[in-house]
């Protein structure tokens, strides 16, 4: 259709809405929506481990919260505070870790403790936003949490995300649960959406004195279920007190207990959907389609899994500096982003500091992060300016120690130390 035709045309700012979304959505490799037909079976806690280990397995990752009425994704995750960045009319999401970016309405909410009324039609419109108006940039898995039930929000989300979105349901092993979501499994299949599999979260109870599983309620339903509706069956999560805590506490339980019998469920859950759910190669958006700059504004962050990326860190006898520009060294770490290995640590020293000279410096390193403890607004700027990204208010610890804690997620920030 010509431009002299569509300036007549009713539908003019609808097919540029669906330009828009499409152009997101195609740099999207894998979507899968986490459902379940009933409440309280933890569905949350298994899409916040899903996508942290998506990204702990050097995958490029979208988690995205779409529970209008109860978001607790941020509280998960240790995101709570945090406001979004603005990018012109773009959303830039929280970044967990190097590859994993989050978005909530709960990071929108003035006050947590105001209810959110909201009909359908104003939920979609919300849910639509969220998934073009945000830089969520080149994806691997875009993971998404939907509140339980078959309403307005998972129905969004499926008709937004089109018929290749998978869908990843959750139950409890008891019959209530299971009953419930049987009517998710025939919700997927009125949409014509496939299912990658169902997850029994909740079954068994991990013994804290001596680690073993014990069946102390029913087990085994989730499965039955599966094979009842003709599904794949991921896997079985056990109860796990730590769980728990680490939820509270705002840990990705799979990152902080690698070998608790509830986190190798997770991992064989993140494996089995690596499995089904390939994350396979997409041709790169062209000229004719422009999509929205990644979130950190510099090639690594949207570069291929198991790309280098290059850390830097300001030391004063041998920890963090509280100030970059009083630092004696720079600890300069090439990192493996795929395993989240140290591939080299070199140590520069750096220029005298005079405003714009440490920025530019750092820039022609080829530096991606910067970890500090305290910086001035000014110097953030220069180096946003030069394509690299700064974290501030990091806690003093060994560079190494600072990068792992980073790519876990976990790394402890505070106030801006910076002492001008």
């Amino acid at each position: 259709m010509s431009e002299s035709a569509c300036s007549g045309c009713a539908d003019k700012d609808k097919c540029e809405d669906d330009k828009r979304l499409n152009q997101a959505l195609c740099r999207i490799k894998q979507k899968i929506v986490v459902l379940s037909g009933k409440g309280g079976v933890g569905k949350s806690t298994v899409a916040a481990n899903l996508a942290a280990g998506l990204a702990l397995e050097g995958k490029k990752v979208g988690l995205l919260d779409v529970d209008v009425h109860g978001p607790s994704i941020p509280r998960l995750l240790k995101l709570t505070g945090i406001q979004p960045g603005l990018e012109g009319d773009m959303m830039i999401p929280v970044e967990w870790n190097w590859n994993l970016k989050v978005m909530s309405l709960g990071f929108l909410l003035p006050d947590s403790d105001e209810a959110v009324i909201w009909r359908g039609p104003v939920k979609g419109g919300v849910i639509k936003q969220f998934l073009e108006n945000v830089a969520w940039g080149d994806l691997d898995y875009l993971v998404v949490d939907c509140p339980p039930g078959t309403g307005d929000e998972p129905l969004s989300v499926m008709q937004l995300l089109g018929e290749k979105a998978q869908a990843l349901i959750v139950t409890s092993p008891q019959a209530v649960a299971v009953d419930d979501v049987r009517r998710s499994v025939t919700f997927c299949h009125r949409l014509g959406n496939p299912i990658l599999g169902l997850v029994e979260n909740l079954s068994g109870f991990v013994c804290p004195d001596c680690g073993s599983v014990h069946n102390i309620f029913s087990t085994g339903g989730g499965e039955a279920l599966a094979k009842d509706m003709g599904v794949a069956f991921l896997g079985r999560i056990p109860i796990d007190p730590t769980v728990a805590s680490s939820g509270d506490a705002g840990e990705a339980f799979l990152a902080v207990k690698g070998q608790s019998p509830s986190a190798l469920a997770f991992k064989d859950i993140v494996a089995e959907t690596m499995k089904r759910a390939p994350a396979v190669d997409m041709p790169r958006m062209t000229a004719q389609a422009p999509a929205a700059a990644p979130a950190s504004g510099h090639a690594v962050a949207d570069g291929p899994a198991g790309s280098k990326l290059t850390v830097a860190v300001p030391t004063a006898g041998g920890t963090l500096c509280a100030h970059f520009g009083h630092c004696e060294t720079f600890a300069i770490m090439d990192v493996d982003t795929a395993t989240g290995k140290i591939m080299g640590t070199r140590h520069e020293t750096p220029p005298p500091h005079e405003p714009g000279v440490i920025p530019a410096w750092i820039a022609t390193l080829g530096v991606d992060l910067v970890i500090a403890g305290g910086m001035g607004q000014k110097a953030r700027d220069l180096f946003t300016e030069k394509g690299v990204k700064v974290v501030v208010g990091a806690k003093a610890d060994s560079p190494e120690a600072m990068v792992a804690d980073y790519l876990r997620g976990c790394l402890a920030t505070g106030e801006n130390t910076c002492d001008h």
